[in-house]
């Protein structure tokens, strides 16, 4: 190992290296992932994101962004206090995600109608919560389309008693690339360091936000995208785009 094993440069060169394969690699995946959210802005539906963990980061890039879609809704796990009612000390619990009935109390929260695509991301592809969301998602009839490391998902069991994997119940797939476990660089004596996924989700979901908008364009729509709530008129202009979708997004404080 050399004395270059661990450090920024090398960080820098590996994940430029992933993320330029990556760009030519799910180039098809990311087409027809911006089919399924250019049909869904076209039929008045709305992308309804969910992720657990350090996921999120991937859910804030698709919903309630500048520049991003305004027909977008966060669903999380906190959803359950903030909207449902429960103790806030439930949120305590490490073990929630894996809880029966958790996905499914969040999907009634949110209220989806019929034409709502699901937008569904775990690195690993195994966690109940997330496998159960998919499952009820897919029953409700919802497209799905979901962002998780195929490298990951294969090498480790499912979480869920169904025995699916996330990938399992997808329309569309975006592989993100990232290793087994996440981390790029190996550590001396064992183990790894510095995450990969955010920055590849990051990627695909611009890229297929890009490809949607193109779509719409194409069809003579205008992609009903977010100014910066920071330059002038950009709050009060993203108001008026958010009425259309009036009691089916949510913009909290975060």
């Amino acid at each position: 190992m050399s004395d270059e094993s661990v450090s920024a440069r090398r960080f820098v060169r590996e994940s430029m290296t992933v993320l330029d394969r990556l760009t030519e690699s799910a180039r098809d995946d990311v087409a027809r992932a911006a089919g399924l959210i250019a049909d869904c802005v076209r039929a008045d539906g709305v992308i309804q994101a969910f992720g657990t963990g350090h996921s999120q980061a991937m859910v804030l890039e698709v919903a309630g962004r500048a520049g991003g879609l305004v027909p977008t809704n966060r669903l999380s796990i906190a959803d359950l206090v903030l909207y449902g009612g429960a103790a806030p000390g439930i949120l305590d619990d490490p073990l929630l995600e894996r809880e029966p009935g958790v996905a499914a109390r969040i999907y009634d929260l949110a209220a989806p109608r019929a034409q709502d695509l699901f937008v569904i991301i775990s690195n690993s592809g195994v966690n109940n919560v997330i496998v159960e969301m998919a499952l009820h998602a897919r029953e409700q009839g919802h497209r799905i389309l979901a962002i998780t490391s195929l490298a990951h998902t294969r090498a480790v069991p499912a979480g869920h008693a169904s025995g699916k994997k996330l990938a399992d119940l997808a329309d569309v797939v975006l592989d993100n690339a990232a290793p087994r476990g996440d981390a790029l660089l190996e550590l001396p004596g064992g183990g790894a360091v510095c995450a990969l996924s955010t920055l590849t989700g990051v990627m695909l979901v611009q890229m297929a936000v890009a490809e949607a908008s193109a779509l719409l364009i194409a069809a003579g729509e205008r992609p009903p995208v977010y100014v910066s709530a920071n330059v002038p008129g950009g709050f009060e202009g993203n108001l008026e785009l958010e009425k259309r979708y009036a009691g089916r997004i949510r913009r909290t404080a975060s």
